[in-house]
């Protein structure tokens, strides 16, 4: 008899149950696999993969387009380039002069180094006499060299430092010195705070560990195939932290989800391996959908035409896609394992998510109370998060210099000794580009030109334009009077292209490139679409929780309230950096503007993990409606039993974020605190204020949807949450 109903059971269970069923009875060969993909990834990352530079090109942007003409004629581009640069606080470098070319010949003889100036010349030697420096050059990019072109530079130059010379270094060989465990570190710190937010969330060891363990594994596997993918596409530096913070919040949240549903049913008295299957079938189905989501907002960065931002998106993506791989096998397997032993080694005692006898939770009290006054609760909300969002309608996009770098670091000391003895210009110097209509014909161009460059206000020096090797350009260096990311270098490259360099050059074609250049461009470029982005994802969004929720009025309302919590997330971001309201504390010692790319990478992120929430809920509101059909009841009862397991959630994966602020890279920082804010918005003012007192003012509204789009969309039906009841197990 037994077998006929399991063998019935079976046949109405859905592949989400069947899978997690299988996954907790056979817990050991899902275990041993996931550790065996773990240690290939792992090894084959460390053997074959691959390094990560902020390279990037903008070929229909100005700047990109001359760097290219550069390329074709044998000029290499600012990328493969740096300087070393020489201070010393008492008397004149040329007193030790000896021993700096003895420095700079043996640099020379580094590997991969191509050549290098001379740092005592009169144009790279300041007016004290105090401060020099020396361009030098490689045939790759520093960063994708690895440690020893640094060491090797070390060497060389120790022995000026034991002359009482600094030296240090800016540009791409400065970054590939700096020595990156900060990011290690708030790694370790996330975890360790996530860890104690389970103890007591959950009271017991096994139910906190689990979480961790699963997202820690997903993300290191996560890594090893960033990496793999790494050796063949060029990543952005900050691609594997941003797939660190992501994988690692999703991976605890996701895990979190799914060990809460199963910890009911089994208090409930569900047999684990059943209630494992109802909970990837419940649970782990809003876990797929939330993944999805956040897949579709990361992988919607590609549509803005730039390779360096979608790669971004794609990285953190990656371990998205693990994060849910790994929910619905792996932490059903560990469930599996567990048991009814999952609050065993508990340190208080632990909590269901809803009262075992029916009585009224002090969430559901809460809920009781929203319902009572919807209005005052909404426009609270509203006006709460709309005020954060102020700030950010004067939001300034530009590029973080090496200025804002930590005091002490190789390229701060070097970035403020170039500026105190040249000028800040000279740490964002515009490259002009001439191809003259016909080379063979002397004439004026250059002359007049460097004349019109010289007299342009804004410029402290343009060098007379010399030809390249094959005659064929005519290059100049133009130094701002201002530092990179001062807006009047902005101003200036404008006007550059559109009023000093037409009248001069009739006839030629002119380019102003050169790293200021292209990131000045980047910014426009981003700045230009981050609108059409913002549409796609949404678009996207909503398409996904209409076929998962049926209700066109759920789906939109989903995507304004994300779209409130993340301009109010952009809001702080600008009060703290741009304005430098406390940015001090953060240590970043002065206002910045918001690095071009973040707002994007921002969107996509946040407006996927606000996704993550609203299907949480809605994933639970639905099931209460589909057996009452009482929305007031229905939204509830579903947050009642969320609001805890979201806050929760949402603590963790908001000191996950908030760790990395002990990044010591600006733009972490920044990222790190708009996402951690953003979580913090969208759990408790978003989810649970402003979206269960909009749901009470809807009311039945809610689930409504048209009869011709009910026969249009295609039916993704839950599985059922309660299905037919097996047999005791004896």
């Amino acid at each position: 008899m037994t077998d006929r109903v399991e063998n019935r059971q079976e046949t109405r269970t859905g592949l989400l149950a069947r899978i997690g069923t299988a996954c907790a009875t056979h817990h050991w060969p899902v275990i041993i696999v996931w550790l065996v993909v773990l240690a290939g990834a792992t090894a084959a990352n460390s053997a074959f993969g691959g390094t990560y530079s902020d390279d990037f090109t903008l070929p229909s942007a100005e700047s990109g387009q001359g760097s290219a003409v550069l390329t074709a004629h044998g000029i290499v581009g600012g990328s493969t380039s740096a300087r070393l640069v020489f201070t010393t606080d008492s008397g004149a470098l040329a007193s030790r002069s000896s021993a700096i070319e003895d420095a700079v010949a043996q640099v020379r003889t580094v590997p991969h180094v191509v050549s290098v100036s001379d740092p005592l010349s009169p144009a790279t030697t300041s007016g004290s006499g105090q401060i020099a420096y020396a361009s030098i050059q490689f045939d790759d990019k520093p960063t994708a060299l690895g440690s020893s072109l640094v060491d090797g530079i070390d060497r060389a130059t120790d022995p000026v430092r034991a002359t009482g010379v600094d030296v240090d270094y800016s540009g791409t060989l400065g970054k590939a010195a700096e020595p990156g465990t900060g990011d290690l570190r708030s790694e370790l710190i996330g975890i360790v705070i996530a860890l104690l937010v389970l103890l007591v969330a959950f009271g017991s060891v096994f139910a906190a560990g689990l979480p961790i363990v699963t997202s820690i594994i997903g993300v290191a596997v996560g890594l090893g195939v960033l990496g793999l993918l790494a050796s063949a596409i060029t990543f952005a530096t900050a691609s594997p932290t941003l797939a660190i913070m992501i994988g690692l919040g999703v991976g605890i949240d996701y895990a979190l989800f799914l060990t809460t549903r199963f910890r009911q049913l089994v208090l409930d008295g569900v047999e684990p391996n059943q209630a494992a299957g109802r909970t990837v079938a419940t649970s782990g189905r809003s876990v797929l959908i939330a993944a999805t989501t956040v897949v579709i907002a990361l992988m919607g960065l590609f549509t803005i035409g730039v390779g360096f931002i979608g790669k971004l998106g794609l990285a953190a993506a990656i371990t998205v896609v693990v994060a849910g791989i790994a929910a619905t096998t792996l932490v059903p397997a560990l469930l599996g394992l567990a048991g009814r032993r999952i609050d065993k080694w508990h340190v208080r005692r632990p909590v269901a998510e809803q009262s075992a006898d029916g009585t009224e939770t002090g969430w559901h009290r809460y809920a009781v109370r929203i319902d009572k006054h919807p209005w005052r609760f909404l426009c609270g909300g509203v006006l709460v998060a709309a005020v954060l969002a102020i700030p950010a309608f004067s939001m300034q996009l530009g590029h973080i210099d090496e200025g804002a770098d930590p005091p002490g670091s190789t390229t701060r000391e070097a970035y403020d000794a170039i500026s105190a003895g040249f000028g800040p210009g000279v740490n964002g110097q515009f490259t002009v580009v001439v191809v003259p209509r016909d080379p063979t014909q002397p004439g004026t161009l250059a002359s007049d030109t460097q004349q019109a460059l010289a007299r342009t206000p804004g410029v402290a020096s343009a060098t007379p334009l010399s030809p390249s090797k094959d005659n064929a350009l005519l290059l100049s260096t133009v130094t701002p009077t201002t530092s990179p990311q001062d807006t009047a270098t902005d101003e200036l490259l404008t006007t550059l292209r559109t009023e000093t360099l037409p009248p001069v050059t009739t006839g030629s074609t002119t380019y102003v490139t050169g790293m200021t250049a292209g990131q000045l461009d980047f910014r426009d470029i981003v700045a230009d679409r981050l609108p059409a982005i913002i549409g796609v994802v949404v678009a996207a969004a909503f398409v996904l929780l209409l076929l998962s929720f049926r209700s066109p009025v759920l789906a939109l309302k989903a995507a304004v309230l994300n779209l409130l919590s993340i301009a109010a997330s952009y809001g702080v971001i600008v009060a703290v950096f741009q304005w430098g309201w406390g940015g001090s504390l953060l240590g970043v010692d002065e206002p910045v503007p918001i690095e071009s790319y973040v707002p994007m990478i921002m969107f996509a992120i946040v407006f996927g993990l606000s996704m993550d929430y609203e299907v949480f809920l809605l994933s639970r509101v639905h099931e209460a409606w589909s057996r009452t059909k009482d929305n007031h009841a229905s939204v509830a009862d579903g947050l009642a039993v969320t609001a805890r397991v979201i806050s929760s959630a949402a603590l963790i994966m908001m000191c996950v974020f908030f760790a990395f602020l002990a990044s010591s890279s600006v733009v972490i920082k920044i990222l790190a605190l708009g996402l951690g804010v953003s979580v913090l918005i969208d759990a408790t003012i978003i989810r649970l204020v402003i979206v269960p007192a909009a749901m009470f003012v809807l009311g039945k509204s809610c689930w409504w949807l048209p009869g011709w789009l009910d026969r249009v969309l295609p039916h993704v039906e839950p599985e059922p949450d309660s299905p037919e009841p097996l047999e005791p197990a004896r």
